[in-house]
């Protein structure tokens, strides 16, 4: 193994929001074992690999939501405030207001029986402290910044009532309502058909950039990383086994296991794979 591949390729942290430091998680065995990575405002960054590399669980650890028994070392700063030991007071004021996570299937984290409006104004109320006609005002600022129709009817509907492709804009406004600082990303397009997915990845880059957040886009899927990462970091068995920038990476990989991983993309362009690759994998929307 050359030294390239045995240090992975880094992108100079510059100011980051957050940064991971040698994180291990241990739930029985070692399912992360020494993971760095820093996310920078206004950039996207990738964390590829298959199932069972270790790559949601270094996203959960970051907002606390791993399971009681695991165990976890190293360090995750916010802005240089250390997150690993916070109590549960400490870490829900930083959960959907500081950070905030989008999850891969929205039917399932937004709540079957209350209003979209309740769902988003409760996350305002609780963080910012804005009731009655300013909550429903920034909601429907919020529905028409992730391009939901008709934004103050919407509101009133319940999200079996929207399409798939509807519920994630709806999730991802959710997740945008208090500002955060940090948008964790799991698999936010595997659920959707590919003209859907599509448009959600712009809609991502498009919010990091306008809002200087720092993303880190959660996937198996390299074709999904391919439009819209700066940055790609490879996982495998719980460590990252290369990271470059994407265009560095996509055209001159070090390691097997990444190669492996460009070769299973469908065409020989693999930006063009993108869409098809990502539509392959889960259930049309609506």
């Amino acid at each position: 193994m050359n030294a390239r591949t045995a240090e992975p390729r880094t992108v100079e942290a510059r100011n980051a929001t957050l940064s991971i430091r040698d994180l291990t998680i241990d739930i029985g065995r070692p399912l992360v074992r020494g993971v760095s990575l820093e996310l920078l405002p206004g950039r996207i960054h990738g964390l590829a690999g298959e199932s069972g590399s270790g790559k949601t669980l270094t996203s959960l650890a970051v907002l606390g939501l791993l399971p009681r028994q695991a165990r976890t070392g190293g360090s995750i700063s916010l802005a240089g405030e250390e997150l690993i030991g916070l109590g549960r007071r400490a870490l829900n004021r930083v959960r959907g207001k500081r950070i905030a996570m989008i999850f891969q299937d929205p039917s399932a984290s937004l709540h079957p029986q209350l209003p979209v409006g309740r769902q988003l104004t409760d996350h305002m109320r609780v963080h910012l402290g804005l009731k009655g006609a300013a909550a429903r005002a920034r909601a429907i600022e919020l529905l028409q910044t992730v391009q939901v129709p008709n934004p103050a009817e919407a509101l009133k509907r319940y999200p079996h009532q929207f399409s798939g492709g509807q519920r994630q804009r709806i999730a991802i406004a959710c997740a945008l309502a208090c500002d955060p600082e940090v948008l964790l990303a799991d698999e936010p397009t595997t659920a959707l058909d590919v003209t859907v997915q599509a448009g959600i990845l712009q809609l991502l880059r498009d919010l990091a950039i306008e809002r200087n957040l720092a993303v880190l886009l959660v996937t198996h899927d390299l074709g999904v990383m391919s439009a819209i990462a700066d940055e790609v970091a490879v996982m495998k068995d719980g460590l990252i086994v290369e990271r470059a920038d994407r265009e560095t990476l996509f055209r001159d990989p070090q390691h097997e296991y990444t190669r492996t991983l460009l070769a299973a993309l469908p065409g020989s362009k693999i930006a063009d794979a993108a869409p098809a690759d990502a539509a392959d994998e889960g259930d049309a929307d609506e």
